[in-house]
């Protein structure tokens, strides 16, 4: 069982969006299993303090070591990751959601305040995620949408493999638009490729739209995509030019250079 154990000092937020849907579901279902732990529990005095003013001044508050580091200790299991929901993380992406999904789960740490001090950090190993270039209030949400991006991976949560695999993100791309009835809508026609029947053509346009989007929205992916192309295409060059009798590799039938 994929197992997710999140520290919190709000664990009255979970399990939110993940009792619903597809992850809801799935929790039920027993498909993976959801602990949540008050760091407060773990505080030594009466006011069950986790938080105090940040060392060389200035605004707001920062969550103690100790108290964290107790909270850790008495939940996090070996062979888990242990990842702290902070903006100057590393950004979170498909491969890493794939990779989390396919082990045995997560210990996430849910920052409040202005942070989380430095030294149990390191003491405890956390990897720093982040979700995006913005400041929540807590990593209570991010940490939700990290459970859930990995969750709809788990074997038999989703039903079709194929949903999967022609997501944004599967190919380095974003997914191309989709379309259903009515076959018209306020002057707008589904594009009559995809009512065609052809799917050899169908596959096309969709790799090409794929890619037109990915080169709009998101050119940092396109380039990323285009240089792991143009890398491929070198190392069939490469093959090709090895072969005694000259011979190149043909492209694969319906998806467009």
């Amino acid at each position: 069982m994929w197992r997710a154990g999140v520290l919190t000092i709000f664990p009255e937020m979970f399990p939110g969006p993940l009792g619903v849907s597809l992850a809801g579901k799935a929790l039920a279902a027993g498909a993976w299993s959801l602990d949540v732990h008050d760091i407060r529990a773990f505080a030594s005095d009466k006011h069950r303090t986790v938080d105090d003013t940040p060392a060389g001044g200035g605004p707001g508050m920062v969550m103690k070591a100790d108290v964290l580091a107790r909270a850790i200790d008495a939940v996090a299991q070996e062979g888990r990751p242990r990842l702290l929901m902070s903006p100057r993380g590393v950004p979170l992406t498909q491969v890493r959601v794939e990779a989390l999904a396919a082990g045995p789960g997560v210990v996430i740490v849910c920052g409040r305040f202005e942070g989380v001090d430095e030294r149990v950090i390191a003491a405890r190993d956390l990897e720093e995620v982040s979700i995006g270039d913005y400041v929540l209030s807590g990593g209570e949400i991010a940490g939700m949408a990290l459970i859930d991006a990995c969750v709809r991976l788990l074997p038999g949560v989703m039903g079709a493999t194929a949903s999967s695999a022609e997501e944004s993100f599967a190919d380095g791309l974003l997914e191309y638009p989709q379309f259903t009835r009515p076959q018209a809508f306020e002057g707008r026609p589904i594009p009559d490729v995809l009512l065609s029947g052809d799917h050899a053509r169908i596959a096309a346009w969709r790799r090409a739209e794929a890619e037109r989007l990915t080169r709009e929205r998101r050119p940092d992916l396109w380039a990323k995509h285009h240089s792991g192309l143009r890398g491929k295409s070198a190392g069939v060059e490469s093959i090709a030019s090895d072969n005694d009798d000259g011979l190149r590799p043909c492209p694969r039938r319906g998806v467009p250079d």
